[in-house]
């Protein structure tokens, strides 16, 4: 479970150079590129929890501009705590809900978009608040860029099952599809492990993956 409540994690974010700030994010579409100081892609993680996949993917790529999107700020703090200890010049974070998310990247500023075991919302009441859901698959049409792709992983079947089937009507293509990214020898090639992707192997769990377009 997520932890919420952290004593003062709203005052460190807010008192942080690695995120842009609330009330500077309404100024952010079509600026990106002057809030890197450079032309280079932009990939974002969506709900990326404690930042351990984009800190990671950020290091490895100093060729890529990374924005990693998170609602909850004592889980952001987390991610904060790592840039301090190692601090990347090609990473920012915002604290936001996902669903404003056509509100800080402009149309086509985008090249790629990560979702890492988003939170399933089981009930078929909240399937409109599902991360890969028809419903966010528009917003993400909006702000990738033409060419631009969608990588979504989790161990949750009947997450990934409702994301596969949203795609034909939101009008997305899958290139690639796995139920057991693990046992793919070609896809687990430089695959990146979340914190629960560690936890959820370990134990045995398969991970499905796809990666799409539009």
């Amino acid at each position: 479970m997520r932890l919420r409540n952290i004593t003062g994690s709203r005052e460190v974010i807010a008192e942080s150079r690695f995120v842009i700030q609330e009330e500077i994010q309404p100024q952010c579409p079509g600026t990106w590129k002057e809030i890197f100081r450079n032309d280079r892609p932009i990939h974002i993680e969506i709900g990326m929890g404690k930042g351990k996949f984009i800190h990671a993917m950020a290091k490895q790529n100093p060729h890529i501009n990374y924005v990693g999107i998170e609602k909850y700020s004592s889980v952001l703090l987390r991610a904060l705590q790592k840039m301090e200890l190692e601090e990347l010049p090609n990473l920012k974070f915002l604290r936001m809900d996902a669903e404003d998310i056509t509100k800080v990247f402009g149309a086509g500023e985008v090249d790629r978009i990560y979702l890492n075991f988003s939170d399933p919302w089981p009930k078929d009441r909240h399937a409109k608040r599902r991360l890969p859901s028809r419903e966010f698959l528009a917003r993400y049409n909006i702000i990738l860029k033409k060419g631009g792709k969608l990588e979504f992983k989790t161990d949750n079947r009947p997450l990934f099952d409702f994301a596969v089937e949203e795609l034909e009507p939101a009008g997305w293509k899958a290139e690639v599809i796995t139920y057991d990214l693990h046992a793919d020898e070609k896809l687990v090639e430089g695959n990146v492990m979340t914190e629960y992707e560690e936890k959820f192997s370990s134990m045995g769990n398969p991970i499905c993956k796809y990666i799409i377009y539009r």
